[in-house]
């Protein structure tokens, strides 16, 4: 049985659990059929009002917020739902039943939101239900894919102090192309025009920023740019690329079982990716070893694309570059900077500001050189220089 929501009034609960026992009953997925999840809830409020009518009890108002209410119950994800619903919230993120915050705009801020430990779980759970993935003492991390796009991560005690950490960062549908981040203030036009010309070349693109500058924001971006022909595979650890409809293929890692059989790691999804006549390989995020997988792949022609956590666009050539190393001790580092230098053409480093504003704040070209180090760069576009 489901726990009461703190926010919500006994007479809500009532009509709750009938509209589920209702909606089991008549075998009405609320998911795939909302109408009728709607209509049976509609129903069962007035059923629910002439009962208490007619006893003195307590109603449900008979309108529009009372229905989502009821629907969130049974089939949404309680009081959360009008945070995921609302487009101005970029993410989500609780750290104890009544501390839950949202960011807006690149700002954080506290929410009103109150729940309660079982409920927190309960929603968990029902979010991955719906992805096919588990939090337990023996995986207490986990990190999901919601039906909308959005990204779940779920960390679990004793690995937190006292209560369940969850982070939902959600699906920007309203910015998916380089004209969408012009219109966000994200860049000029000459700079989406710019790196528009550098996705026409085919050139390989390293899009690199610290978290929630908008890396896989801007990735999506360049790819909606690419020839309508060009057949695009994509690697992540859970779905976030969010690319116009194509010719594309997703693919997604898989943690290990509770038995510790079936993992599926990037390296592995990298090779299988090569095998699919990929025009591009977009890996979402390069953080360990499959970077040199995705090096291997670049040497061989196969154009790629992909993000990294870096401070600066150097800072994310010299990651790349020591990445690799984390796949053997037989990785030679004085093959892997050439190897950079030559692979990698443009990287596209994103930021963010004070007041929560991510932009493009530098486009350097590779000159396919590398000394000292560091891979030789030129800088062809700095924000604010034009």
């Amino acid at each position: 049985m489901h726990p009461s929501f703190s926010s919500v009034a006994p007479a809500h609960e009532v009509v709750a659990a009938r509209v589920r026992d209702r909606l089991r009953a008549e075998q009405v997925d609320p998911a795939r059929e909302p109408a009728a999840a709607q209509a049976i809830v509609r129903d069962e409020v007035r059923r629910h009002n002439d009962f208490a009518l007619a006893r003195g009890l307590a109603c449900v108002d008979e309108d529009t917020t009372a229905t989502r209410t009821v629907l969130a119950a049974v089939s949404g994800y309680g009081p959360l739902q009008p945070l995921l619903d609302d487009p101005s919230v970029e993410e989500i993120w609780i750290n104890a039943p009544d501390q839950v915050f949202c960011a807006r705009g690149g700002r954080s801020e506290r929410v009103t939101t109150a729940l309660t430990a079982e409920l927190v779980r309960d929603i968990v759970e029902r979010m991955l239900h719906a992805a096919g993935r588990r939090v337990d003492l023996s995986h207490p991390f986990v990190d999901a894919s919601l039906p909308d796009g959005s990204r779940l991560h779920v960390v679990i005690p004793d690995i937190t102090r006292d209560h369940w950490s969850v982070n939902i960062r959600k699906f920007a549908p309203q910015r998916r192309t380089l004209d969408d981040l012009v219109h966000a203030g994200a860049m000029p036009s000459g700079a989406a025009d710019l790196l528009s010309s550098i996705m026409a070349e085919g050139s390989n693109v390293l899009v690199s920023g610290a978290t929630q500058a908008g890396k896989t924001t801007l990735l999506g971006a360049l790819l909606s740019t690419r020839p309508a022909d060009q057949r695009l595979v994509t690697v992540e650890e859970t779905f976030e690329l969010a690319v116009a409809a194509g010719d594309v293929v997703a693919l997604q890692g898989r943690p290990p079982s509770l038995e510790g059989t079936g993992e599926v790691t990037l390296r592995r999804l990298v090779k299988e990716a090569l095998r699919m006549r990929p025009d591009r390989l977009v890996i979402g995020e390069v953080r360990d070893a499959e970077a040199l997988d995705l090096l291997l792949a670049l040497n061989t022609g196969v154009p790629g694309a992909a993000t990294i956590h870096a401070n600066s666009a150097s800072e994310a050539l010299r990651k790349l570059a020591s990445l690799p190393l984390l796949a053997g001790r037989n990785i030679d580092p004085a093959f892997v900077l050439p190897a950079v230098a030559a692979s990698v053409h443009v990287v596209v480093h994103c930021a963010r500001r004070s007041d929560g504003q991510r932009f493009v704040a530098e486009i350097v070209r590779t000159t396919g050189a590398c000394g000292d180090g560091t891979v030789r760069t030129v800088p062809v576009y700095v924000s604010g220089r034009g």
